[in-house]
């Protein structure tokens, strides 16, 4: 059974996911899918492959179309909300996908200035300023912000494309497989960086993984989807516990005993 937190009064909801069913032709991904994202938490999200953790993501932020089930943002249920509260709610969120989806055309300050583009009426000179200070932001150097994604290390695309999802100042980041790709020191680097622009900015973040490092260094907590649905949630100390067979494998198993995860709970 998952533990689910429910509309608990200490704990402000800035998501609630309830009854989601997200499916292509007769397959469905995802099948009575609930989750509640606490305001200010850094949430991971596991599963096995192909348990729809990254179409789940899609669905919450309607790059997917569901076939039931409701999704509330700040309290705001995204299919009765207007064009123009949709459009609200989603410059309060950014996205970082997970090849970091930087417009191979662009320099990276004009990627983190697209969203200040469509969004804002922003100076030129403004969102010059802005996309600069979002570049240092994140950790990369101010003459980054001339180069092209090609001419971009892999932890340096991940670092651009947070700046660019950070470029309307949101109250929740949706990461998508963040450290995928990325050697071990990149990857913890990156995940002392999103611990940081929690604790700094506020953030809420939604984070799709598979590492088991980022995993315990970043994540409050971690909701762990099987079967289509939500199996656990909880703190990685209530994950090494749980007695579901694949739960078991992953945070118990021999990569996670390597990596010195689980050892007190076995």
């Amino acid at each position: 059974m998952a533990i689910q937190l429910g509309d608990d009064p200490d704990h402000e909801l800035v998501i609630k996911v309830r009854d989601l069913v997200v499916g292509f032709g007769d397959r469905d991904v995802i099948d009575g899918f609930d989750l509640d994202v606490r305001r200010g938490e850094i949430l991971g999200v596991v599963g096995p492959s192909g348990a729809g953790k990254s179409v789940t993501l899609r669905a919450v932020i309607g790059l997917l179309p569901k076939k039931a089930g409701t999704v509330e943002v700040f309290g705001l249920d995204m299919d009765r909300a207007t064009d123009a509260e949709r459009l609200a709610i989603e410059r309060r969120w950014g996205v970082l996908f997970q090849q970091g989806a930087l417009f191979s055309s662009l320099t990276v300050k004009q990627n983190i200035e697209m969203p200040m583009r469509e969004h804002t009426d922003l100076s030129a000179r403004m969102m010059d300023e802005v996309a600069r200070l979002k570049i240092d932001l994140v950790g990369l150097k101010p003459e980054a912000a001339e180069l092209y994604p090609a001419e971009l290390s892999g932890g340096m695309i991940k670092r651009a494309a947070l700046a660019r999802a950070l470029a309307l100042d949101p109250d929740i980041v949706f990461l998508d497989e963040p450290t995928a790709g990325l050697d071990p020191i990149g990857a913890n680097a990156f995940d002392r960086l999103i611990m940081t622009l929690k604790e700094t900015l506020g953030l809420t973040v939604y984070m799709v993984t598979h590492d088991l490092d980022s995993l315990t260094t970043a994540c409050d907590r971690i909701a762990a989807l099987k079967g289509g649905k939500l199996l656990a949630i909880g703190p990685m100390s209530e994950m090494v516990k749980n007695d579901d067979p694949w739960m078991k494998d992953y945070f118990r198993g021999e990569r996670a005993r390597a990596a010195g995860f689980g050892a007190n709970a076995a």
